[in-house]
């Protein structure tokens, strides 16, 4: 890490004549051999620039998508939500969006989590699941279709009070 002192924070590199913090929040300031970019965040804070949030617009990310018995390497945008990823992995798969569970560091992940904001990387592992319940009413209609299984339908409702 590198420590600031206060008099080269406020030196002005520039030529037209502007001094302060007006010239180091407009351009670049150079200590010690590497550069070092200001940023003005909407709150009035003057702080460095990171240079991910750059990158991270524009990144794409290779993700391992791991079934049951095969393995999917998916590249998507980094700012993409698991829904879209769904969306992708719907025409690999031939699962349906609504179908399918995603799995990232041991929980299920919803539709509208973006996967930067959980803190998925490049060449992490996600894992994916058909829905156990529409996994058990396939197979229900499957063996109704063949004439094995005989289903019911029931015009019983529960009501809460």
């Amino acid at each position: 890490m590198i420590k600031l002192r206060c008099k080269k924070f406020f030196r002005s590199n520039s030529k037209n004549g502007s001094t302060g913090a007006a010239a180091a929040v407009g351009g670049d300031t150079k200590l010690a051999g590497g550069e070092i970019k200001w940023e003005l965040r909407p709150g009035g804070m003057l702080v460095q620039k990171r240079e991910c949030a750059e990158k991270a617009g524009d990144s794409i990310i290779t993700l391992k998508v791991s079934t049951v018995s095969k393995w999917h390497d998916i590249s998507i945008q980094a700012t993409s939500t698991f829904g879209e990823l769904k969306m992708i992995l719907s025409m690999v798969t031939g699962l349906e969006p609504k179908e399918q569970r995603l799995l990232y560091r041991g929980k299920e992940r919803e539709d509208y989590e973006y996967l930067h904001m959980v803190g998925v990387k490049d060449k992490d592992k996600v894992l994916l699941f058909e829905d156990p319940a529409i996994k058990e009413r396939k197979k229900l209609l499957n063996l109704a279709a063949n004439g094995h299984v005989q289903v019911i339908e029931s015009s019983y409702h529960t009501i809460c009070v």
